[in-house]
Order: C-alpha cells, then sequence, then structure tokens
C-alpha cells in the first residue's frame, strides 16, 4: 500500500467512524461497497464530503463516483489525477 493509500484509508476510518479497524485493514484493490469493505449510499455521500473537504477534489457524477469508489486504489489515482487546487 502507497504512502497516499494508506493516509486516505486512514481518512475513510475516521471520517466515517470504521471502529477496530486500521488502515492497513483496507486492501488497495477491494471493493469499497458491498462484498468488499461493505460500505452503502450513506457511507458514499459521507465519503464524497471526505474527499472534497480534505483533498479540494469534487465527484462531478455518479458515473465518475462509481470509478472513483470502485476500491481504494481507484479513489487514490482519481484524486492525483485531479489538478491541484490553489489554497
Amino acid at each position: 500500500m502507497s504512502d497516499s493509500q494508506l493516509k486516505l484509508a486512514q481518512e475513510i476510518i475516521t471520517g466515517l467512524n470504521l471502529e477496530g479497524m486500521a488502515a492497513v485493514d483496507i486492501k488497495p484493490d477491494a471493493p469499497l461497497f458491498g462484498e468488499g469493505l461493505g460500505l452503502d449510499s450513506i457511507d458514499a455521500l459521507e465519503l464524497a464530503v471526505i474527499v472534497e473537504r480534505n483533498y479540494g477534489v469534487r465527484i462531478g457524477n455518479m458515473d465518475v463516483g462509481k470509478k472513483a469508489f470502485a476500491s481504494l486504489a481507484a479513489l487514490d489515482a482519481f484524486i492525483r489525477s485531479q489538478p491541484a487546487k490553489a489554497g
């Protein structure tokens, strides 16, 4: 797991209050929803807020969100592919 994936995993755990879970428990290529991490549609909304707040990246529509939220690795790649926001 890369450093950026580890950081993102920790932000997901903290932001979604996933008690009893460590960042290393989230496998980079495992699905975030359904059979993988087990997140649901409410978690998707909260995750979109976390990504926008922490990275300045907005999930523009459902199709983009489905691809970006496919896995930790996919979300990390999506965030890194976006232009840096001026702070």
